[in-house]
């Protein structure tokens, strides 16, 4: 098929750097989304003639008929950038990437003693660090072992009896060995954390000054350490720059200037918020808040409620945490929001709109039913009612937003049951207070581990005469 002119000058603008590509239709419709290290190269190598291609190759390179991109600042950051593009815009040709089973998030308990880095599928509401997504586990892996050169961290689930292989090549700290202590371990790995989220300028300056502070103590040992690592920061490749908000043009986000366009905004919603409910017929009632900042979800800033109002009302239930929200520290210290999303109906929507304006709060807000994926906003004092296009880039958008606010607050909810639950079978126990509850949920996992537990090992752990006392009231 032959070029038009309009690709053909695309094309020849493409920037030797790395970003995504947006692949179209005659209609305009994003099909394919993309990474690349070079955008030239490898978007061009799509319309080179003498390749072998195959058939979904083929059917994709006939419907493109126009492209735009965005440039970011290395590989690793292009990987979070399309896996995220995809899961909103939904592009027909990008099926192997459409679920989460191929995502993978740096997890990092960094509450834990000596915090264990591993990879997972899929965050937890677990109060552990989570940076990602990303789509390809092999690249992430490769900057990882990198960057574990300059912060050495744990990666054994169980700890060894003696120093570990990696301890003796220099990239484990060996708390096994006591090479180092809880918190020296911690301030490491908050470094590490540091550059995950972008703020390489900032550890780079930190370091600095720990390079000097130990100079001036005459720690000459502690200044060459921080030197060493300041030179490593510096060699690295710009691909093993992580950032977990990206910076682009966002004019470039057709959703994000759909979206201000339909809702008639002043400017682009840059940080917007969404809040949901949960609760089991009225019971372990939560809320949650998430944020998304320029496009994109931003979960160092996620906020959960756990809601002080009994019973199955959501509309009260959301005014609480509209309250919440904008009240008291709350509403000095957290960024104020562009536009907030509201997971439900007239109802819901009406309930958050009036604790703004009792509390002289004055944020656009709309709500998104999930029956007909139905948009409302108040208008004039009157509520109307938004209906887009299934295939609609902003109602993706909204939608994605919309189930991760409900994901959060679900995952709560599931905690705070599952905790309750726990519990009030152990209470039954005569004499098991809450720290002999507490040691015998953390030595066997659950409830279930505890009744599957012989006597002798409940006895390791709480005593004879309690172990038996457990053991025949939990049969």
């Amino acid at each position: 098929m032959a070029q038009s002119e309009k690709l053909a000058q695309k094309l020849k603008q493409l920037p030797k750097q790395p970003g995504i590509y947006l692949f179209k239709n005659a209609k305009g419709k994003i099909i394919y989304i993309g990474k690349a290290a070079v955008l030239k190269n490898r978007v061009g190598s799509y319309f080179q003639k003498t390749r072998d291609r195959d058939y979904k190759t083929r059917l994709l390179i006939g419907e493109i008929t126009n492209l735009d991109w965005i440039e970011v600042d290395s590989e690793v950051e292009a990987l979070f950038l399309e896996s995220e593009f995809i899961k909103r815009y939904k592009p027909k040709y990008n099926i192997n990437l459409r679920d989460d089973k191929h995502w993978i998030y740096i997890r990092i308990p960094i509450k834990d003693e000596f915090p264990v880095v591993t990879y997972v599928r899929r965050p937890m509401d677990d109060k552990a660090e989570y940076f990602g997504p990303y789509t390809q586990g092999d690249a992430v892996r490769k900057a990882m072992r990198h960057l574990r050169k300059i912060f050495p961290y744990v990666t054994h689930q169980t700890m060894p009896k003696r120093g570990c292989l990696h301890y003796h090549i220099g990239l484990c700290p060996g708390p096994e060995e006591g090479a180092t202590t809880s918190a020296e371990y911690k301030r490491s790995l908050r470094k590490l954390m540091m550059y995950l989220r972008g703020q390489k300028a900032k550890l780079i300056a930190q370091l600095e000054k720990e390079m000097a502070r130990a100079a001036r103590r005459k720690d000459y040992e502690g200044a060459a350490g921080r030197r060493d690592q300041l030179y490593n920061l510096y060699s690295l490749s710009k691909q093993m720059i992580f950032k977990d908000k990206e910076m682009f043009d966002l004019t470039l986000d057709q959703a994000l200037v759909g979206l201000a366009d339909r809702l008639q905004m002043q400017g682009l919603p840059k940080r917007i918020e969404a809040y949901d409910i949960s609760h089991l017929q009225g019971t372990d009632n939560v809320a949650s808040m998430i944020v998304f900042q320029d496009g994109i979800p931003n979960r160092q800033e996620y906020k959960r409620f756990k809601m002080r109002l009994k019973g199955n009302d959501d509309f009260a239930h959301m005014r609480e945490v509209i309250r919440r929200r904008f009240s008291g520290t709350n509403l000095e210290n957290w960024a104020k929001p562009d536009l907030i999303i509201i997971d439900g109906g007239k109802g819901q929507l009406s309930a958050a709109l009036g604790v703004m304006e009792e509390s002289g709060i004055t944020i656009p807000a709309i709500g998104l039913a999930k029956r007909e994926e139905e948009i409302i906003r108040q208008a004039d004092n009157l509520f109307e009612s938004i209906l887009l296009p299934r295939d609609s880039h902003v109602l993706h958008l909204l939608q994605r937003i919309r189930d991760e606010a409900h994901r959060f607050a679900v995952t709560y909810h599931s905690l705070l049951r599952s905790r309750r639950q726990t519990g009030s079978q152990l209470d039954t126990v005569p004499g098991v207070g809450p720290a002999t509850r507490k040691k015998l949920v953390k030595s066997f996992g659950s409830v279930a581990g505890v009744k599957q537990a012989s006597v002798e090992e409940l006895t390791t752990i709480i005593g004879a005469a309690k172990a038996k006392t457990v053991k025949q009231y939990l049969i």
